[in-house]
Protein backbone atom coordinates (compact mmCIF):
# COMPACT_ATOMS: atom_id res chain seq x y z
CA UNK A 1 0.00 0.00 0.00
CA UNK A 2 2.85 2.39 0.77
CA UNK A 3 4.34 1.85 -2.70
CA UNK A 4 0.99 2.28 -4.41
CA UNK A 5 0.18 5.38 -2.39
CA UNK A 6 3.58 6.88 -3.20
CA UNK A 7 3.14 6.26 -6.92
CA UNK A 8 -0.32 7.84 -6.86
CA UNK A 9 0.92 10.82 -4.87
CA UNK A 10 3.87 11.48 -7.17
CA UNK A 11 1.70 11.19 -10.28
CA UNK A 12 -0.99 13.56 -9.06
CA UNK A 13 1.69 15.97 -7.82
CA UNK A 14 3.22 16.10 -11.29
CA UNK A 15 -0.12 16.48 -13.06
CA UNK A 16 -1.26 19.23 -10.71
CA UNK A 17 2.12 20.95 -11.03
CA UNK A 18 1.34 21.21 -14.72
CA UNK A 19 -2.15 22.50 -14.02
CA UNK A 20 -1.25 24.97 -11.25
CA UNK A 21 1.76 26.51 -12.94
CA UNK A 22 -0.62 27.74 -15.64
CA UNK A 23 -2.91 29.31 -13.04
CA UNK A 24 -0.02 31.17 -11.43
CA UNK A 25 1.25 32.34 -14.81
CA UNK A 26 -2.27 33.51 -15.69
CA UNK A 27 -2.42 35.58 -12.51
CA UNK A 28 1.05 37.09 -12.94
CA UNK A 29 2.06 37.43 -16.57
CA UNK A 30 -0.11 35.87 -19.31
CA UNK A 31 -2.52 38.80 -19.57
CA UNK A 32 -0.05 41.44 -20.82
CA UNK A 33 1.92 38.93 -22.93
CA UNK A 34 -0.97 37.31 -24.79
CA UNK A 35 -3.68 39.99 -24.54
CA UNK A 36 -1.69 43.26 -24.74
CA UNK A 37 -4.43 45.19 -26.54
CA UNK A 38 -6.78 44.73 -23.59
CA UNK A 39 -6.96 46.91 -20.48
CA UNK A 40 -5.20 45.43 -17.40
CA UNK A 41 -8.52 44.17 -16.01
CA UNK A 42 -9.68 42.77 -19.35
CA UNK A 43 -6.27 41.14 -19.90
CA UNK A 44 -6.48 39.41 -16.52
CA UNK A 45 -10.03 38.26 -17.26
CA UNK A 46 -8.94 36.93 -20.65
CA UNK A 47 -6.01 35.05 -19.07
CA UNK A 48 -8.39 33.56 -16.51
CA UNK A 49 -10.66 32.64 -19.41
CA UNK A 50 -7.96 30.41 -20.89
CA UNK A 51 -7.41 29.11 -17.33
CA UNK A 52 -11.10 28.16 -17.21
CA UNK A 53 -10.79 26.19 -20.46
CA UNK A 54 -8.80 23.55 -18.58
CA UNK A 55 -11.72 23.01 -16.22
CA UNK A 56 -14.21 22.78 -19.06
CA UNK A 57 -12.08 20.01 -20.58
CA UNK A 58 -11.80 18.01 -17.37
CA UNK A 59 -15.29 16.40 -17.50
CA UNK A 60 -14.58 15.38 -21.10
CA UNK A 61 -11.30 13.86 -19.95
CA UNK A 62 -13.09 11.99 -17.19
CA UNK A 63 -15.53 10.55 -19.76
CA UNK A 64 -12.74 9.55 -22.15
CA UNK A 65 -10.36 8.09 -19.59
CA UNK A 66 -13.20 6.82 -17.41
CA UNK A 67 -14.31 4.65 -20.32
CA UNK A 68 -10.76 3.30 -20.61
CA UNK A 69 -10.58 2.70 -16.85
CA UNK A 70 -13.89 0.83 -16.67
CA UNK A 71 -13.36 -1.17 -19.86
CA UNK A 72 -9.61 -1.85 -19.95
CA UNK A 73 -8.30 -1.18 -16.44
CA UNK A 74 -7.25 1.58 -14.10
CA UNK A 75 -3.56 1.17 -14.94
CA UNK A 76 -3.65 2.37 -18.59
CA UNK A 77 -5.37 5.57 -17.46
CA UNK A 78 -2.39 6.49 -15.28
CA UNK A 79 0.02 6.40 -18.22
CA UNK A 80 -2.11 8.04 -20.90
CA UNK A 81 -3.33 10.93 -18.74
CA UNK A 82 0.14 11.78 -17.44
CA UNK A 83 1.64 11.66 -20.93
CA UNK A 84 -1.04 13.95 -22.39
CA UNK A 85 -0.84 16.54 -19.63
CA UNK A 86 2.96 16.57 -19.64
CA UNK A 87 3.23 17.08 -23.41
CA UNK A 88 0.63 19.86 -23.41
CA UNK A 89 2.36 21.67 -20.54
CA UNK A 90 5.79 21.56 -22.19
CA UNK A 91 4.24 22.92 -25.38
CA UNK A 92 2.84 25.94 -23.49
CA UNK A 93 6.41 26.91 -22.69
CA UNK A 94 7.17 27.21 -26.40
CA UNK A 95 4.14 29.24 -27.53
CA UNK A 96 5.23 32.63 -28.94
CA UNK A 97 3.52 35.69 -27.48
CA UNK A 98 0.99 37.99 -29.15
CA UNK A 99 3.83 40.25 -30.33
CA UNK A 100 5.12 37.41 -32.54
CA UNK A 101 2.03 35.47 -33.63
CA UNK A 102 -0.83 37.88 -33.09
CA UNK A 103 -4.22 36.33 -32.40
CA UNK A 104 -2.85 32.84 -33.07
CA UNK A 105 -0.83 33.02 -29.84
CA UNK A 106 -3.79 33.09 -27.39
CA UNK A 107 -5.60 30.58 -29.61
CA UNK A 108 -2.70 28.13 -29.21
CA UNK A 109 -2.62 28.83 -25.50
CA UNK A 110 -6.31 28.02 -25.25
CA UNK A 111 -5.93 24.75 -27.16
CA UNK A 112 -3.03 23.54 -25.03
CA UNK A 113 -4.84 24.48 -21.83
CA UNK A 114 -7.78 22.41 -23.06
CA UNK A 115 -5.46 19.40 -23.56
CA UNK A 116 -4.05 19.92 -20.06
CA UNK A 117 -7.54 19.72 -18.62
CA UNK A 118 -8.37 16.66 -20.72
CA UNK A 119 -5.41 14.78 -19.23
CA UNK A 120 -6.05 15.91 -15.67
CA UNK A 121 -9.69 14.85 -15.98
CA UNK A 122 -8.51 11.27 -16.37
CA UNK A 123 -5.68 11.39 -13.85
CA UNK A 124 -7.72 11.78 -10.70
CA UNK A 125 -9.99 8.79 -11.30
CA UNK A 126 -7.13 6.45 -12.14
CA UNK A 127 -4.90 7.52 -9.26
CA UNK A 128 -7.66 7.41 -6.67
CA UNK A 129 -8.98 4.00 -7.73
CA UNK A 130 -5.46 2.60 -7.69
CA UNK A 131 -5.30 3.19 -3.94
CA UNK A 132 -9.00 2.91 -3.02
CA UNK A 133 -9.45 -0.50 -4.64
CA UNK A 134 -6.29 -1.91 -3.07
CA UNK A 135 -6.83 -0.45 0.40
CA UNK A 136 -8.41 -2.32 3.34
CA UNK A 137 -11.90 -1.05 4.10
CA UNK A 138 -11.03 0.26 7.57
CA UNK A 139 -8.19 2.43 6.21
CA UNK A 140 -9.54 3.34 2.78
CA UNK A 141 -9.85 7.06 3.53
CA UNK A 142 -6.27 7.20 4.85
CA UNK A 143 -4.66 5.47 1.87
CA UNK A 144 -6.88 7.29 -0.61
CA UNK A 145 -5.86 10.63 0.88
CA UNK A 146 -2.33 10.33 -0.51
CA UNK A 147 -3.37 11.21 -4.07
CA UNK A 148 -5.10 14.21 -2.46
CA UNK A 149 -1.74 15.36 -1.06
CA UNK A 150 -0.43 15.44 -4.63
CA UNK A 151 -2.19 18.71 -5.51
CA UNK A 152 -0.57 20.41 -2.49
CA UNK A 153 2.87 19.23 -3.56
CA UNK A 154 2.20 20.19 -7.17
CA UNK A 155 1.07 23.64 -6.08
CA UNK A 156 4.15 24.13 -3.90
CA UNK A 157 6.46 23.00 -6.69
CA UNK A 158 4.78 25.22 -9.28
CA UNK A 159 4.70 28.30 -7.09
CA UNK A 160 8.11 27.61 -5.57
CA UNK A 161 9.64 27.73 -9.03
CA UNK A 162 7.65 30.87 -9.86
CA UNK A 163 8.69 32.46 -6.56
CA UNK A 164 12.36 31.74 -7.22
CA UNK A 165 12.11 33.12 -10.74
CA UNK A 166 10.28 36.32 -9.78
CA UNK A 167 12.73 36.91 -6.93
CA UNK A 168 15.88 36.08 -8.90
CA UNK A 169 15.12 37.66 -12.28
CA UNK A 170 14.40 41.17 -13.35
CA UNK A 171 10.82 41.87 -14.36
CA UNK A 172 11.91 42.13 -18.00
CA UNK A 173 13.71 38.77 -17.94
CA UNK A 174 10.81 37.06 -16.18
CA UNK A 175 8.34 38.34 -18.79
CA UNK A 176 10.72 37.52 -21.63
CA UNK A 177 11.65 33.90 -20.80
CA UNK A 178 11.55 33.22 -17.06
CA UNK A 179 7.86 32.33 -16.91
CA UNK A 180 8.46 29.55 -19.44
CA UNK A 181 10.95 27.60 -17.30
CA UNK A 182 8.34 25.77 -15.14
CA UNK A 183 6.51 24.61 -18.28
CA UNK A 184 9.73 23.18 -19.72
CA UNK A 185 10.49 21.45 -16.42
CA UNK A 186 7.16 19.62 -16.67
CA UNK A 187 8.65 17.33 -19.33
CA UNK A 188 11.30 15.95 -16.96
CA UNK A 189 8.74 15.52 -14.19
CA UNK A 190 6.41 13.60 -16.52
CA UNK A 191 9.22 11.16 -17.40
CA UNK A 192 9.86 10.54 -13.70
CA UNK A 193 6.17 9.87 -13.12
CA UNK A 194 5.93 7.44 -16.03
CA UNK A 195 8.91 5.47 -14.71
CA UNK A 196 7.41 5.26 -11.23
CA UNK A 197 4.11 3.97 -12.61
CA UNK A 198 5.61 1.38 -14.94
CA UNK A 199 5.60 -1.41 -12.33
CA UNK A 200 2.15 -0.86 -10.83
CA UNK A 201 -0.32 -3.75 -10.72
CA UNK A 202 -3.96 -3.62 -11.78
CA UNK A 203 -6.48 -3.33 -8.95
CA UNK A 204 -8.06 -6.54 -7.56
CA UNK A 205 -11.61 -5.31 -8.08
CA UNK A 206 -11.05 -4.63 -11.78
CA UNK A 207 -9.37 -8.02 -12.24
CA UNK A 208 -12.40 -9.65 -10.61
CA UNK A 209 -14.75 -7.74 -12.92
CA UNK A 210 -12.70 -8.76 -15.95
CA UNK A 211 -12.55 -12.41 -14.94
CA UNK A 212 -16.30 -12.58 -14.33
CA UNK A 213 -17.20 -10.75 -17.54
CA UNK A 214 -19.07 -8.00 -15.69
CA UNK A 215 -17.22 -5.02 -17.15
CA UNK A 216 -19.46 -2.21 -18.37
CA UNK A 217 -19.92 -2.08 -22.12
CA UNK A 218 -20.82 1.61 -22.16
CA UNK A 219 -19.96 3.13 -18.75
CA UNK A 220 -21.15 6.65 -19.58
CA UNK A 221 -24.52 5.37 -20.78
CA UNK A 222 -24.98 3.48 -17.52
CA UNK A 223 -24.02 6.53 -15.50
CA UNK A 224 -26.48 8.76 -17.38
CA UNK A 225 -29.26 6.20 -17.15
CA UNK A 226 -28.85 4.91 -13.61
CA UNK A 227 -26.71 7.40 -11.66
CA UNK A 228 -27.44 10.86 -13.11
CA UNK A 229 -28.81 12.17 -9.81
CA UNK A 230 -25.75 10.96 -7.93
CA UNK A 231 -23.41 12.65 -10.44
CA UNK A 232 -25.24 15.97 -10.10
CA UNK A 233 -25.27 15.78 -6.30
CA UNK A 234 -21.55 15.00 -6.06
CA UNK A 235 -20.71 17.77 -8.52
CA UNK A 236 -22.74 20.28 -6.53
CA UNK A 237 -21.32 19.03 -3.24
CA UNK A 238 -17.68 19.34 -4.31
CA UNK A 239 -18.07 22.68 -6.09
CA UNK A 240 -17.31 24.62 -2.90
CA UNK A 241 -13.91 22.94 -2.57
CA UNK A 242 -12.84 24.14 -5.98
CA UNK A 243 -14.28 27.60 -5.39
CA UNK A 244 -12.45 28.01 -2.09
CA UNK A 245 -9.13 26.63 -3.33
CA UNK A 246 -8.98 28.71 -6.51
CA UNK A 247 -10.18 31.86 -4.78
CA UNK A 248 -7.10 31.52 -2.55
CA UNK A 249 -4.57 30.21 -5.06
CA UNK A 250 -5.53 32.21 -8.16
CA UNK A 251 -7.92 35.11 -7.58
CA UNK A 252 -6.34 36.28 -4.29
CA UNK A 253 -2.91 36.21 -5.93
CA UNK A 254 -4.07 38.53 -8.72
CA UNK A 255 -6.09 40.74 -6.34
CA UNK A 256 -3.20 41.16 -3.92
CA UNK A 257 -0.67 42.11 -6.57
CA UNK A 258 -2.90 44.30 -8.77
CA UNK A 259 -5.31 45.93 -6.33
CA UNK A 260 -3.47 45.95 -3.00
CA UNK A 261 0.04 46.56 -4.34
CA UNK A 262 1.56 43.59 -2.51
CA UNK A 263 4.57 42.11 -4.27
CA UNK A 264 4.02 38.82 -6.06
CA UNK A 265 6.80 37.27 -3.95
CA UNK A 266 4.96 38.04 -0.71
CA UNK A 267 1.62 36.85 -2.06
CA UNK A 268 3.10 33.59 -3.31
CA UNK A 269 4.85 33.02 0.02
CA UNK A 270 1.60 33.50 1.99
CA UNK A 271 -0.39 31.14 -0.21
CA UNK A 272 2.39 28.53 -0.30
CA UNK A 273 2.74 28.49 3.48
CA UNK A 274 -0.99 27.85 3.87
CA UNK A 275 -0.94 25.09 1.23
CA UNK A 276 2.05 23.44 2.94
CA UNK A 277 0.15 23.22 6.23
CA UNK A 278 -2.87 21.84 4.37
CA UNK A 279 -0.78 19.10 2.77
CA UNK A 280 0.68 18.03 6.12
CA UNK A 281 -2.68 17.69 7.88
CA UNK A 282 -4.44 15.85 5.00
CA UNK A 283 -3.76 12.23 6.11
CA UNK A 284 -4.58 13.04 9.74
CA UNK A 285 -7.97 14.45 8.75
CA UNK A 286 -8.53 11.38 6.55
CA UNK A 287 -8.05 9.16 9.61
CA UNK A 288 -11.06 10.90 11.14
CA UNK A 289 -12.99 9.90 8.04
CA UNK A 290 -12.13 6.25 8.69
CA UNK A 291 -13.28 6.64 12.28
CA UNK A 292 -16.39 8.81 12.03
CA UNK A 293 -17.45 8.57 8.41
CA UNK A 294 -17.00 10.51 5.17
CA UNK A 295 -20.24 12.50 5.20
CA UNK A 296 -19.82 14.17 8.64
CA UNK A 297 -16.43 15.58 7.63
CA UNK A 298 -17.80 16.86 4.34
CA UNK A 299 -20.68 18.59 6.10
CA UNK A 300 -18.30 20.13 8.64
CA UNK A 301 -15.98 21.40 5.90
CA UNK A 302 -18.87 23.00 4.01
CA UNK A 303 -20.17 24.70 7.15
CA UNK A 304 -16.70 25.98 8.03
CA UNK A 305 -16.27 27.36 4.50
CA UNK A 306 -19.58 29.23 4.71
CA UNK A 307 -18.58 30.78 8.04
CA UNK A 308 -15.01 31.72 7.03
CA UNK A 309 -15.39 33.46 3.67
CA UNK A 310 -16.16 36.93 5.05
CA UNK A 311 -13.26 36.78 7.58
CA UNK A 312 -10.96 35.52 4.80
CA UNK A 313 -11.77 38.47 2.53
CA UNK A 314 -11.36 40.93 5.42
CA UNK A 315 -7.95 39.46 6.32
CA UNK A 316 -6.83 39.52 2.69
CA UNK A 317 -7.78 43.18 2.35
CA UNK A 318 -5.44 44.19 5.19
CA UNK A 319 -2.49 43.44 2.85
CA UNK A 320 -0.53 42.34 5.94
CA UNK A 321 1.25 39.02 5.30
CA UNK A 322 0.53 37.33 8.70
CA UNK A 323 -3.16 38.18 8.47
CA UNK A 324 -3.41 37.15 4.82
CA UNK A 325 -1.77 33.83 5.70
CA UNK A 326 -4.30 33.32 8.50
CA UNK A 327 -7.18 33.98 6.11
CA UNK A 328 -5.79 31.56 3.53
CA UNK A 329 -5.05 28.88 6.13
CA UNK A 330 -8.57 28.92 7.56
CA UNK A 331 -10.03 28.55 4.06
CA UNK A 332 -7.75 25.68 3.10
CA UNK A 333 -8.30 23.79 6.35
CA UNK A 334 -12.06 23.94 5.70
CA UNK A 335 -11.37 22.76 2.14
CA UNK A 336 -9.23 19.78 3.16
CA UNK A 337 -11.73 18.68 5.80
CA UNK A 338 -13.91 17.75 2.81
CA UNK A 339 -11.34 16.79 0.21
CA UNK A 340 -9.22 14.54 2.42
CA UNK A 341 -12.02 11.94 2.33
CA UNK A 342 -13.62 12.43 -1.11
CA UNK A 343 -11.07 10.10 -2.74
CA UNK A 344 -12.60 7.29 -0.66
CA UNK A 345 -16.13 8.67 -0.64
CA UNK A 346 -16.77 9.08 -4.37
CA UNK A 347 -15.59 5.59 -5.43
CA UNK A 348 -17.66 4.07 -2.62
CA UNK A 349 -20.79 5.75 -4.00
CA UNK A 350 -20.54 3.92 -7.33
CA UNK A 351 -20.61 0.22 -8.16
CA UNK A 352 -17.22 -1.09 -9.40
CA UNK A 353 -18.25 -1.60 -13.05
CA UNK A 354 -18.81 2.15 -13.63
CA UNK A 355 -16.74 3.56 -10.79
CA UNK A 356 -13.91 5.11 -12.80
CA UNK A 357 -16.33 7.05 -15.00
CA UNK A 358 -18.85 8.00 -12.31
CA UNK A 359 -16.40 9.19 -9.67
CA UNK A 360 -14.26 11.11 -12.17
CA UNK A 361 -17.19 12.79 -13.94
CA UNK A 362 -18.72 13.97 -10.65
CA UNK A 363 -15.37 15.22 -9.37
CA UNK A 364 -14.42 17.09 -12.54
CA UNK A 365 -17.88 18.49 -13.20
CA UNK A 366 -17.52 20.10 -9.78
CA UNK A 367 -14.34 21.70 -11.12
CA UNK A 368 -16.35 23.43 -13.84
CA UNK A 369 -18.97 24.65 -11.37
CA UNK A 370 -16.57 25.78 -8.67
CA UNK A 371 -13.12 26.21 -10.21
CA UNK A 372 -13.57 27.46 -13.77
CA UNK A 373 -15.84 30.36 -12.91
CA UNK A 374 -14.50 31.47 -9.53
CA UNK A 375 -11.47 33.53 -10.70
CA UNK A 376 -13.61 35.21 -13.37
CA UNK A 377 -16.55 35.94 -11.06
CA UNK A 378 -14.34 37.02 -8.17
CA UNK A 379 -12.27 39.34 -10.38
CA UNK A 380 -15.43 40.98 -11.68
CA UNK A 381 -17.00 41.32 -8.23
CA UNK A 382 -13.84 42.80 -6.72
CA UNK A 383 -13.48 45.54 -9.36
CA UNK A 384 -14.24 49.05 -8.10
CA UNK A 385 -14.57 50.38 -4.59
CA UNK A 386 -11.93 50.91 -1.96
CA UNK A 387 -13.18 48.55 0.75
CA UNK A 388 -12.95 44.78 1.05
CA UNK A 389 -14.59 42.90 -1.85
CA UNK A 390 -17.59 41.64 0.11
CA UNK A 391 -19.26 40.50 -3.10
CA UNK A 392 -16.60 37.80 -3.43
CA UNK A 393 -17.24 36.64 0.14
CA UNK A 394 -20.99 36.52 -0.49
CA UNK A 395 -20.51 34.52 -3.69
CA UNK A 396 -18.24 31.95 -1.98
CA UNK A 397 -20.62 31.68 0.98
CA UNK A 398 -23.52 30.99 -1.37
CA UNK A 399 -21.54 28.24 -3.14
CA UNK A 400 -20.72 26.71 0.26
CA UNK A 401 -24.40 26.66 1.27
CA UNK A 402 -25.42 25.00 -2.00
CA UNK A 403 -22.72 22.34 -1.51
CA UNK A 404 -23.84 21.83 2.07
CA UNK A 405 -27.34 21.02 0.82
CA UNK A 406 -25.97 18.54 -1.73
CA UNK A 407 -23.84 16.73 0.86
CA UNK A 408 -26.90 16.51 3.13
CA UNK A 409 -28.67 14.51 0.39
CA UNK A 410 -25.82 12.02 -0.08
CA UNK A 411 -25.59 8.79 1.97
CA UNK A 412 -22.82 7.66 4.28
CA UNK A 413 -20.57 4.93 2.82
CA UNK A 414 -18.22 4.00 5.67
CA UNK A 415 -18.39 0.20 6.08
CA UNK A 416 -20.23 -0.62 9.30
CA UNK A 417 -22.23 2.62 9.17
CA UNK A 418 -24.16 1.86 5.99
CA UNK A 419 -26.03 -1.25 7.10
CA UNK A 420 -23.79 -3.27 4.75
CA UNK A 421 -20.88 -4.70 6.75
CA UNK A 422 -17.89 -6.06 4.94
CA UNK A 423 -14.99 -4.81 2.81
CA UNK A 424 -16.92 -3.88 -0.34
CA UNK A 425 -17.89 -0.23 -0.79
CA UNK A 426 -21.55 0.60 -0.55
CA UNK A 427 -23.53 1.33 -3.70
CA UNK A 428 -25.72 4.42 -3.59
Amino acid sequence: MARLAAASLVGTAIEFFDFFVYGTAAALVLGPLFFPTFSPLAGTLAAFGTFAAGFLARPLGSVLFGHVGDRYGRRPVLFASLLLTGCATVAVGFVPTYATLGIAAPALLLALRFLQGLGLGGEWGGAVLLTAEHAPANRRALWSSFPQIGPSIGFLLANGVMLALTAGLSDADFRSWGWRVPFWAAGLLALVGLLLRSSLAETPQFEELSASGRRAGAPLAEIVRDHWRLVLLTAGALAVGYAVFYSVSTWALAYGTERLGVSSTVMLACVMAAVAVMGVVTPFVALLGDRWGRRPLCLAGCAASALWMFPMVALLHTARPPLMFLGFLGSLLAFITMFSVVAAYLPELYEPRVRCTGAAVGYNLAGVLGGALTPLVATTLSEGGSGPPWGVAAYLTLVALVSLGCFALLPETLPGRTGEPGPEPATA
